[in-house]
């Protein structure tokens, strides 16, 4: 759908400027465009790289371990269906690790791996299960400590104070993690007021043991008038005396 959305916006760009007559501008605009995405990305890749370095000293010397401590009753709470050992616990505390220093292209990669491992709890491959949305919930809106990607982009754009966005940064972002975690205990719990009740185990041992049918009904029919009517020995069917005789 986006990419729709994409060649629309392109297509009536062109269209409003040919009917202009200024063609030239939107050519103009587009080399300005690819000029600025380039510097901007010149400019994110050494601050990318110098956090990169941090994150991984960071996991060597222990601090991401310590977080992920801290943070695993928060997430054993938020994927109550995911086991405690199953690989997808780490990569998720990995992406919510990263997610709070700011670094969005780094938790990515760990987003996706948490992803492929949820999938292999999933019953229904073409249906998202619940843990799955709520990775996507917190990875989308997730609390940041340090903004390293916006504060690099001030930093390109020559900012006099880059860093003072982080206070206005994490009350967004903590609000915005509220905001996806209330909608994701609702959706959940109206999942679960949707099921029908399972059938208690007392009930399913008094169902027939065989299905219902001619056969199913006449054994049923024969077996309770053999066990009302008293045998007397004598055969309905002929009228004779089929008692033996010793």
């Amino acid at each position: 759908m986006i990419h729709l959305i994409w060649v629309a916006l392109i297509c009536i760009g062109f269209v409003f400027a040919a009917a202009q007559g200024n063609i030239e501008v939107v050519t103009k605009a587009a080399f300005d465009g690819a000029t600025t995405g380039v510097t901007v990305c010149f400019g994110l890749i050494s601050v990318l790289v110098f956090w990169m370095g941090m994150m991984r000293l960071a996991e060597d010397g222990g601090l991401l371990q310590k977080i992920s401590k801290l943070l695993s009753p928060l997430v054993a709470f938020l994927f109550p269906d995911v086991p405690r050992n199953h690989p997808a616990m780490g990569y998720i505390l990995s992406n919510m690790s990263a997610n709070l220093l700011g670094l969005g292209n780094a938790a990515t990669p760990m987003g996706i791996k948490a992803m492929q491992e949820l999938q292999t709890l999933n019953p229904d491959k073409q249906t998202a299960t619940p843990a799955m949305c709520t990775l996507l919930a917190l990875n989308t809106a997730s609390i940041t400590l340090i903004p390293t990607t916006l504060i690099a982009i001030r930093l390109n754009f020559h900012s006099a104070h880059p860093a003072e966005i982080v206070g206005t940064t994490l009350v967004a972002t903590a609000i915005a993690t509220f905001a996806a975690i209330a909608a994701d205990r609702w959706y959940r719990s109206r999942e679960l007021r949707r099921r029908p009740p399972a059938i208690p185990p007392s009930q399913t041992s008094l169902a027939p043991l065989t299905p219902p049918g001619p056969t199913s009904a006449s054994s049923t029919t024969s077996s309770v008038s053999s066990l009302a009517v008293p045998r007397t020995g004598i055969t309905a069917a002929k009228g004779r005396d089929t008692t033996w005789k010793g």
